[in-house]
């Protein structure tokens, strides 16, 4: 079948009726329920858009001739490199880049493992198949992904069979001649029960050893799978309209806790059964955590983009430009977006073909680029809060300036230098939003821990870097000097 519409996603997900808990209840329906249809709503429009702009969203798929989507596509050039990032940037640009896990970023990654597969064949030449298929299946079908990779925070200082209770995390229970049986705990699945299908491997931040290999899996399966649930957190979509909460009022992804319970997975779906050496190095030997850098990197560009357009628009509001503290956060921005272009401009032009014939952007720049994006996210909302300053806690409602009584005072009382007092404080929620609401302080610890641990992530950098170059720069240097004085 060819790309999804946004009617058919919402038809998909009433139909699979996924087993999902939030506030302590089932939910009966996610379509309608008050913590879910919203950000349905704002995914349905990520599916139609694919429609409203065909030539830069679809291609046409090279097994069955239909238009399927974009960001599924195996890139065999630079132009397609390229046009494959225009797509996701299109879909980034609706949340302001808001939506971390937008279809985009799992659709990369299956494309890469489908068509970098030799690795699995290492555990059994069918898992290799498996993972080709399964990206054919994706495609052609449109599936929508969550994904889960970490193991429950038990104790974090042993590994998983060291545990107390060693069979909480999530761990192979039994093979069947049919498949495989699964039971325990992950985390933490962003989009959990509002997609078709959940994606599960392994982090590879802590790298595992053989006596983890039963807690080494990888599959997919559907969100309906008898066993599975979703324990979502609560939700930050208050139920407020989006002129009073203009971000989590339409883009609140939710995270959930995902129970298995004696879930079976058919062979067909496996990609890896109980091999801890697979798993540690799927992501990068398939190309995987590039192409998926890649989306992000292109995401984070539209976040920063977002944020520096409110940043500026509070200046212009308040009248606080021309102030010389003011310009320096604001350049602060400027550079950090400036930074991150050079960065996918690298990637994007000195990609090269991989074994699969797949164009993949280079991984020293995307690499650079996933690892700063964490440590400078915090600095730019918090630029935006000291700017907006005592601005964004005199922000009344929109029912506020609606009261007859009212609503006069604070129009006037909270004029900008260049906006009503309704225009204003619309946009000073909108900076709130995105910075001090619950949602806005959940992007900021989600931005942070986006590919795990900032420390360990940098402490991998820093042991896979090329040091010895630099090393050698300064031994010839040394060597040069002979100690005559001058």
């Amino acid at each position: 079948m060819p790309a999804k519409t946004g009617k058919q996603y919402i038809e998909r997900l009433k139909e699979a009726n996924n087993n999902v808990y939030i506030h302590g209840e089932r939910v009966e329906d996610v379509t309608e329920h008050s913590a879910f249809k919203n950000v349905i709503r704002s995914m349905a429009h990520l599916y139609d858009l694919q429609y409203e702009k065909q030539d830069k969203m679809l291609y046409t798929s090279p097994t069955t001739g239909n238009k399927v989507g974009m960001t599924f596509l195996q890139p065999k050039s630079i132009e397609d490199l390229i046009a494959r990032r225009e797509a996701i940037t299109e879909w980034a640009r609706t949340s302001g880049g808001m939506m971390g896990r937008s279809p985009d970023y799992l659709n990369a990654e299956v494309m890469a493992m489908g068509m970098n597969n030799s690795l699995f064949a290492e555990g059994d030449p069918r898992f290799a198949e498996n993972a080709r298929n399964y990206y054919e299946y994706a495609r052609e079908n449109d599936i929508s992904l969550t994904h889960t990779l970490i193991h429950p925070q038990v104790n974090r200082a042993k590994m998983q069979h060291q545990q107390k209770d060693a069979n909480v995390a999530l761990h192979l229970v039994e093979e069947r001649e049919d498949g495989i049986i699964v039971d325990g705990i992950r985390l933490l699945a962003t989009q959990g029960g509002i997609t078709d299908e959940i994606l599960v491997f392994p982090s590879t931040v802590k790298k595992a050893g053989e006596l983890d290999d039963p807690y080494s899996l990888a599959f997919a399966i559907p969100n309906n799978t008898p066993g599975l649930k979703y324990i979502s957190r609560e939700s930050f979509d208050y139920g407020k309209n989006d002129w009073d909460h203009p971000l989590s009022a339409r883009f609140e992804e939710g995270d959930a806790i995902v129970s298995f319970e004696n879930v079976f997975v058919p062979w067909e779906r496996v990609f890896v059964c109980g091999n801890s050496s697979v798993c540690n190095r799927t992501f990068r030997e398939t190309n995987a955590v590039v192409h998926m850098a890649h989306q992000v990197v292109a995401k984070n560009i539209v976040k920063t983009e977002f944020v520096l357009g409110v940043a500026l628009q509070i200046m212009d509001a308040i009248g606080i430009d021309q102030f010389q503290h003011v310009k320096d956060k604001g350049t602060e921005i400027m550079l950090t977006l400036e930074a991150m272009r050079s960065h996918l401009y690298r990637a994007e032009h000195n990609a090269k073909l991989d074994n699969s014939g797949t164009m993949t952007p280079e991984y020293e720049a995307l690499d650079a680029a996933r690892n700063w994006y964490p440590r400078i996210y915090p600095r730019l909302t918090e630029i935006v809060r000291i700017i907006g300053a005592s601005g964004l806690m005199g922000i009344p409602t929109q029912d506020d300036f609606n009261h007859d009584e009212i609503g006069p005072i604070i129009h006037r009382g909270l004029q900008g230098k260049n906006l009503e007092g309704y225009e204003r404080v619309q946009l000073f929620r909108l900076a709130w939003d995105m910075t001090m609401s619950a949602f806005g302080s959940r992007q900021t610890h989600y931005e942070y821990y986006f590919f795990g641990d900032p420390i360990k992530m940098g402490m991998t950098y820093f042991d896979n870097y090329d040091k010895d170059v630099y090393k050698d720069y300064v031994d010839n240097f040394l060597k040069k000097s002979n100690g005559v004085r001058v």
